[in-house]
């Protein structure tokens, strides 16, 4: 069973790969933004993609701002998107089927608990 901190990884990775993948040219800043992290979190995840070979950076030599990066899946960062996507999504439908319990466990309870009475009319 996959731990808590395991689990964020995979999501923080999915969520990275993603978007690096929909917008190559994102700038680290907005990319953490998005995904809800710290800059300096970012900035670390990405290393860490770039270290598994999932991504490779580019920069853009002739960009006026230096600091423009290009970031590309590798065909293994591609595959490792796709496996990811799908324990995502497993992971996602489990919570899914989890919650809708949950709310229709509710909803009887409350249904039981707020059955209004119905009191005899005077005559």
């Amino acid at each position: 069973m996959p731990t808590r901190r395991s689990t964020i990884n995979e999501e923080t990775h999915f969520w990275t790969l993603k978007l690096l993948q929909e917008r190559p040219g994102i700038s680290q800043r907005t990319l953490a933004k998005e995904i809800g992290m710290s800059l300096s979190g970012i900035h670390y995840c990405i290393g860490a993609l770039a270290e598994k070979g999932w991504i490779k950076m580019g920069n853009f030599s002739k960009n006026p701002d230096k600091l423009s990066y290009a970031y590309l899946l590798t065909p293994t960062g591609v595959a490792e998107k796709a496996a990811l996507t799908r324990r995502f999504l497993e992971r996602k439908m489990s919570e899914y089927e989890k919650l809708r319990g949950e709310i229709e466990a509710l909803q009887i309870e409350t249904e039981q608990t707020h059955t209004p009475t119905l009191a005899k009319s005077g005559p």
